[in-house]
């Protein structure tokens, strides 16, 4: 049986579901995460729950087949059936590992206390987290153990690059593809990432436990 890994595994490399307008549904890779993927024309519900019930979930769901599994009907009952929460439909976006050493000066934080550490580890295991002037930089496994990286740029150096500089500094840190859910709405962090040649993939809803 193919796994979620499989799939996100794939679509790094620019291979993805079928535009066969259809919902395959996965195992979770682990408790913490459950959700849905959308490529384009081919869905991937990522649940424990049972297939059939995701499958008949989404023939109730009066929009395009092609809309269903994001649709806020089908989100709101999966949602109800597994005691969890979601917060936005992300664009999911890949880049590429690349050689060499980042284009910044980090200071890696070590301090298992610090606020950005602590809160990145409720959604991600291996955290780690570095600092520069102005900003910080968190890795850490995701969703199906994927590495995702999520920065923080302070108010006073907004428009300056160094949105851009970070996430390209994600790509140098990493051996593997670098993973990130942006908010469509967020246009500046969309711009940022698109600049540090992140590739789009396609949305994500991840639902977590409450």
């Amino acid at each position: 049986m193919e796994t979620l890994r499989d799939v996100l595994d794939a679509a790094a490399r620019g291979v993805f579901p079928p535009a066969d307008g259809r919902t395959t549904v996965v195992p979770q890779a682990g408790p913490r995460d459950a959700g849905v993927l959308s490529f384009t024309a081919h869905s991937v519900v990522f649940t424990d729950e049972d297939p059939e019930w995701v499958h008949e979930t989404l023939r109730a769901v009066d929009c395009d087949a092609l809309a269903a599994t994001l649709n806020a009907r089908f989100l709101t009952a999966f949602m109800d059936r597994t005691g969890r929460r979601t917060d936005t439909v992300d664009a999911l976006v890949v880049g590429s590992p690349l050689p060499g050493g980042p284009p910044l000066s980090l200071t890696e934080i070590e301090d298992p206390d610090h606020p950005r550490v602590a809160g990145s580890r409720r959604r991600r295991d291996d955290v780690r987290v570095w600092a520069v002037d102005g900003g910080v930089l968190v890795l850490g496994r995701g969703v199906a153990g994927r590495l995702e990286v999520a920065v923080e740029v302070d108010d006073a150096v907004r428009h300056r690059g160094l949105g851009r500089a970070l996430v390209t500094a994600a790509r140098h840190l990493a051996g593997e593809p670098v993973w990130a859910q942006i908010s469509p709405g967020n246009a500046r962090s969309v711009r940022a990432f698109q600049a540090a040649g992140y590739r789009p993939v396609g949305a994500e809803a991840l639902l977590t436990r409450r």
